[in-house]
């Protein structure tokens, strides 16, 4: 019984096999595959690419309105800040700040605005009419009362300066300064001011670092407040607080856990620094240890007050003391 080709009449076999002819890697391109298939949006013929380039138009149209809208006439030069609302403008004025333009969004004949324009109208700075919107961008949202005037950067003073302003008032009204610990919220900083305008406080004290500094909103929360108050900005609180009492200043620091009460301070006739901290948070160790004494505000119900009513809880106890001694 024959095998394979063995029996088949005509069949040849060869003694060996020869070695096997390849194309030399001619069709290897042609063997290998085209890679995954494209994405329906992908490829250019298919409906789901024409829905996929409208949608990219219309996200491009968004976004030019978008942009349309957040542009404002309202665009200050470099080196200049905002200052917004009805009294904070009047005291840039009373103060003799320079203004550089005014901006206006509210009828200029409105009864709230007469006073306005009046304190403005010997400014020289010219009255550029915008839209409210204009000041919502600008201001980034502050209530702006419809005025706003451009002012330079706000110029904070030397510690020294206020030092010097301080102690050089009339004899029987001694210095007050209020230092602030960490205090990052600009509400609370303009409302510190507005009360240090209030109790006669000769300037306030802020580092340099985690510290709210005057911007617009401080501006417009201490009511003009910041023409009135001088701010000294410091790289170091705790050395500064060794410089007050080296020229003279008693410095007591706000703490909820002390001992004695601010009502029971009898160191009012004397220069003093109030520092207070963040809320929830206090004085931070070394500036609590740089204090000469730690008081308390009595409270019934809550923990901690935010360091502007804190603030003004306390120097007005400070100006009822002083007061009462100058009566006796």
């Amino acid at each position: 019984m024959s095998k394979g080709n063995q029996g088949r009449r005509g069949a040849q076999r060869k003694a060996e096999k020869g070695p096997v002819i390849g194309s030399g890697g001619k069709h290897k391109r042609a063997l290998s595959g085209k890679g995954p298939t494209p994405k329906a949006e992908d490829r250019t013929y298919h409906a789901a690419h024409k829905r996929k380039l409208e949608k990219e138009r219309e996200k491009e149209v968004a976004q030019a309105r978008a942009q349309a809208q957040n542009r404002t006439r309202v665009r200050l030069q470099p080196g200049t800040e905002l200052v917004v609302g009805r009294n904070a403008v009047i005291e840039v004025a009373e103060a003799g700040i320079q203004i550089h333009r005014i901006f206006v969004s509210s009828d200029p004949g409105d009864g709230r605005m007469r006073d306005v324009t009046t304190a403005l109208a010997n400014s020289g700075a010219p009255f550029i009419e915008v839209t409210r919107r204009d000041l919502d961008i600008a201001s980034g949202g502050a209530t702006h009362q419809g005025i706003g005037v451009e002012v330079a950067e706000y110029e904070y003073w030397d510690l020294d300066e206020l030092l010097v302003r301080a102690l050089e008032k009339p004899s029987g009204n001694p210095g007050l300064l209020v230092a602030l610990d960490h205090v990052t919220d600009p509400h609370n900083l303009g409302a510190v001011l507005r009360s240090g305008a209030a109790f006669g406080v000769d300037g306030v004290v802020i580092p340099q670092r985690r510290s709210a500094g005057v911007s617009v909103t401080t501006w417009k929360v201490s009511a003009g407040a910041a023409a009135k108050v001088p701010t000294a900005r410091v790289s170091n609180l705790v050395q500064a607080l060794k410089r007050c009492q080296d020229a003279g200043f008693f410095v007591v620091g706000l703490e909820g856990a002390a001992g004695p009460t601010i009502r029971g301070l009898e160191l009012a006739d004397v220069p003093l620094v109030l520092v207070t901290g963040a809320e929830g948070k206090g004085l931070s160790r070394l500036v609590a240890e740089s204090c000469d004494l730690l008081v308390s505000i009595p409270m019934l119900g809550m923990e901690s007050l935010n360091a502007a009513v804190a603030s003004g809880i306390a120097l007005y106890e400070i100006a009822e003391k002083r007061r009462e001694m100058a009566e006796k």
